[in-house]
C-alpha cells in the first residue's frame, strides 16, 4: 500500500514540474525582452562554460568535399565546382499567350554554396527568384541515340526554402534543325522530362517521353503510373536528394530516389495514355436500334389495383389519444416583444419604417409545459400505403445493355521499340516556382550503371556522410530538444526513468523486516529463532518417525524369528516320533506270542 502511494506521489509531482516547466517556458519569452542585458550576461558566462565542456568532447570526422570525376564515358556531366555557368546559355524568349510582364524568361540563375553547407567548395546551380519563368540549358558532348545501350540520367535537388508551388524537373531537347538554345521555352520540343514537381499537396515525380506517331508523324505525351511511395519528405526535409531515371532497351524503365526504387515498370504496359492504341475500336456510325429493350425489370401489366387501396389516405395523422400537458398557457404567445429594448436615437420613420421592439422568447413560457394554442402531436397513420405501384417483373424482351459494334481501328499501330526514342542533344531546366533557392547540382547523363554509381557516391554520398557527421546523435537532439522546452525533462523521466525505477523498485526490493527492537517491545520470536525452531520440530519429527519405522521393523524380524524357531521345534518333534515309531516295528524289539 506504501508502495502505491509512493507512486502517486511521485507521478503527481512530476505532472506538476512539467506544468510549471511549460509555464516558465512560456514566460521566459517575455522575460528576456526586459532583461535582456542581465540575460546576457549570465548567457556569456554559459557559453564560455560550454565551450569548455565541448572542447573535451571529441570532434565530429571531417569530411573533405573533392569534385566528382566521371569514371567512364558520359554525354554530359556537370558538377558546378569551377564557380561559372560556363556552357550554360540563358534563354532570353517569351511565352506565348501570356502578359508581357511575366512573359519573360527572366529569373536569375546563379552558381552558389548550398545554404548551411558541411562541404566547403561543393558547388551547384541556385534558381534564385521567385514567382517569374526561368529557363536554362547546356549542350551534350554528342547527341544521345537510343539503340542498345541504356539511358541513365541522374542529380541532385535541394528545396532548401522547402516548396509552395513549383517543379524541378529536367528536360532532354530533342535533336532538331529548329533547336535554339538562346530561344528555349515551354514549346521547345523534348524527348524526356523527368523530375520532382509539387503544387499545393500534390507531390509528383515527373516521367514522361515524347512518342511519335508512325501512321502521322505526330506526338503525343506519355505519363508513367505514379509511384506508390509518399514523396512528400523529399520537398520538405530541406535535404539533398538524388533523382535518378534508368531506361532500359527492353523498355524497362526504373526511377530512384536516393538510390531506392520508388517507380518502375515498363513503356509498353506502364504508361497513360498507351504507347499502341486498340486494335479495335468503337464504330461511331453505329446507333442504337429504336425498339432495342434495355430494361431488365417492367411493371406487371397483369396487375390490378387493390379495391381497399386508399391513396389519398395521408402519412401521419394527429394522435387522438395525446392529452394537453397541465400548465399549458393556451393564452400566452410563445414570443413576446423585449420590454427593455429601445428605440434608436437614430432611426428614421420615415426611411426606416415604424420601429418595433425585437422579439424575446416569452419568460412565463419557461415553467410552463408549453405556450400558444395546443395541438395534438402527429404519428404515422398506420393505413397508408401511398401510390399504388403494379410490382416489377422480369422483362421477357430484355436485349442487355447496348454497346456499339467494335471495327478495326483505322489508326491502330503496333510499336514494339518504345525505347527507340528522338535522339536529344541538350540537357535544360525550364521552370516556374513560387519559391526561391532551388539548389541542383552533379548532373550526369551516361549509359553505365556502375559510372552514374561512382558519380552519385563522389558527390551526394560526400553530402550525405558530412550532414551524418554533423548531426547530433539521437541523445544529442533530445538534449538540444531539452534546452530549448526544458518541459521535455520531465517527458523523458516519465518515459525512460520511470519505467526503470518500477522495475528495480517492484523486481528487485525485497520485503521489509522488523528491528530486533521491535521484537523485543513485543516478545514476538524473530524471523531466524522461529525458523531455527521449525526446523528442529521437523528434524525432531523426521527422527521419531525413523524411530518408529526401525521398532516396526523389528517387530516384524522378531515375530518372523519366532515362527522359524516353533516350526524347527515342530520338525523335531516329527522326526523323533518318527524314529520311535521305527525302532518299535523292528523284529529284535517285537515281543514273543504267548501260547
Amino acid at each position: 500500500m506504501e508502495l502505491k502511494w509512493l507512486l502517486y506521489v511521485t507521478l503527481l509531482a512530476l505532472g506538476i514540474l512539467a506544468a510549471q516547466a511549460h509555464d516558465m517556458d512560456e514566460d521566459n519569452d517575455a522575460d528576456d525582452v526586459v532583461d535582456i542585458e542581465d540575460d546576457l550576461d549570465d548567457g556569456i558566462e554559459e557559453v564560455e562554460g560550454s565551450k569548455s565542456e565541448m572542447s573535451s568532447s571529441p570532434p565530429a570526422p571531417k569530411v573533405t568535399y573533392r569534385p566528382p570525376v566521371p569514371t567512364g564515358e558520359v554525354y554530359f556531366a556537370e558538377s558546378f565546382d569551377k564557380g561559372t555557368l560556363d556552357g550554360w546559355i540563358l534563354s532570353r524568349a517569351k511565352k506565348d499567350d501570356t502578359d508581357d510582364e511575366i512573359a519573360k524568361y527572366d529569373g536569375k540563375w546563379e552558381v552558389q554554396d548550398m545554404k548551411d553547407t558541411k562541404l566547403p567548395g561543393d558547388k551547384g546551380l541556385v534558381l534564385v527568384t521567385r514567382a517569374k519563368h526561368h529557363a536554362i540549358s547546356s549542350k551534350l558532348s554528342k547527341p544521345f541515340v537510343f539503340d542498345t545501350k541504356p539511358l541513365i540520367i541522374q542529380y541532385e535537388v535541394n528545396f532548401q526554402n522547402g516548396i509552395e508551388c513549383g517543379g524541378a524537373y529536367v528536360k532532354l531537347l530533342s535533336k532538331t534543325p529548329e533547336l535554339n538554345l538562346d530561344q528555349f521555352h515551354d514549346k521547345t520540343p523534348y524527348t524526356i522530362m523527368f523530375g520532382p514537381d509539387k503544387c499545393g499537396e500534390d507531390y509528383k515525380l515527373h516521367f514522361i517521353f515524347r512518342h511519335k506517331n508512325p501512321k502521322t508523324g505526330k506526338y503525343e505525351e506519355k505519363h508513367a503510373k505514379r509511384p506508390d511511395a509518399d514523396l512528400k519528405s523529399y520537398f520538405t526535409d530541406k535535404k539533398t536528394h538524388l533523382y535518378t531515371l534508368v531506361l532500359n532497351p527492353d523498355n524497362s524503365f526504373e526511377i530512384l530516389v536516393d538510390q531506392t526504387v520508388v517507380n518502375s515498370g515498363n513503356l509498353l504496359n506502364d504508361m497513360s495514355p498507351p504507347v499502341n492504341p486498340p486494335r479495335e475500336i468503337e464504330d461511331p456510325n453505329d446507333q442504337k436500334p429504336e425498339d432495342w429493350d434495355e430494361r431488365p425489370k417492367i411493371p406487371d401489366p397483369d396487375a390490378v389495383k387493390p379495391d381497399d387501396w386508399d391513396e389519398d389516405a395521408p402519412a401521419k395523422i394527429a394522435d387522438e389519444n395525446a392529452v394537453k400537458p397541465e400548465g399549458w398557457l393556451d393564452d400566452e404567445p410563445e414570443y413576446v416583444a423585449d420590454p427593455d429594448a429601445e428605440k434608436p436615437e437614430d432611426w428614421d420613420e420615415d426611411m426606416d419604417g415604424e420601429w418595433e421592439a425585437p422579439q424575446i422568447a416569452n419568460p412565463k413560457c419557461e415553467a410552463a409545459p408549453g405556450c400558444g394554442t395546443w395541438q395534438r402531436p402527429m404519428i404515422d397513420n398506420p393505413n397508408y400505403k401511398g401510390k399504388w405501384k403494379p410490382p416489377m417483373i422480369d422483362n421477357v424482351n430484355y436485349q442487355g445493355i447496348w454497346k456499339p459494334r467494335k471495327i478495326p481501328n483505322p489508326d491502330f499501330f503496333e510499336d514494339l521499340e518504345p525505347f527507340k526514342m528522338t535522339p536529344f542533344t541538350a540537357v535544360g531546366l525550364e521552370l516556374w516556382s513560387m519559391t526561391s533557392d532551388i539548389f541542383f547540382d552533379n548532373f550526369i547523363i551516361c549509359t553505365e550503371r556502375a559510372v552514374a554509381d561512382d558519380w552519385a557516391s563522389d558527390g551526394w554520398g560526400l553530402k550525405k556522410a558530412a550532414d551524418g557527421a554533423a548531426e547530433p546523435g539521437v541523445v544529442g537532439q533530445m538534449m538540444a530538444a531539452a534546452e530549448e522546452r526544458p518541459w521535455l525533462w520531465v517527458v523523458y523521466i516519465l518515459t525512460v526513468a520511470l519505467p526503470v525505477f518500477l522495475v528495480v523498485l517492484f523486481c528487485c526490493s525485497g520485503k521489509k523486516q522488523p528491528s530486533a527492537a521491535e521484537y523485543k517491545k513485543t516478545d514476538a520470536p524473530q524471523p531466524d529463532v522461529m525458523d531455527d525452531e521449525k526446523e528442529e520440530e521437523k528434524d525432531k519429527g523426521e527422527k521419531e518417525e525413523d524411530e518408529e519405522d526401525e521398532e516396526g521393523n523389528e517387530e516384524k524380524l522378531g515375530s518372523a524369528s519366532q515362527e522359524e524357531e516353533e516350526e524347527e521345534e515342530e520338525e523335531d518333534r516329527k522326526r523323533a516320533s518318527e524314529e520311535e515309531e521305527t525302532v518299535n516295528r523292528s523284529p529284535r524289539n517285537r515281543k514273543p506270542r504267548k501260547d
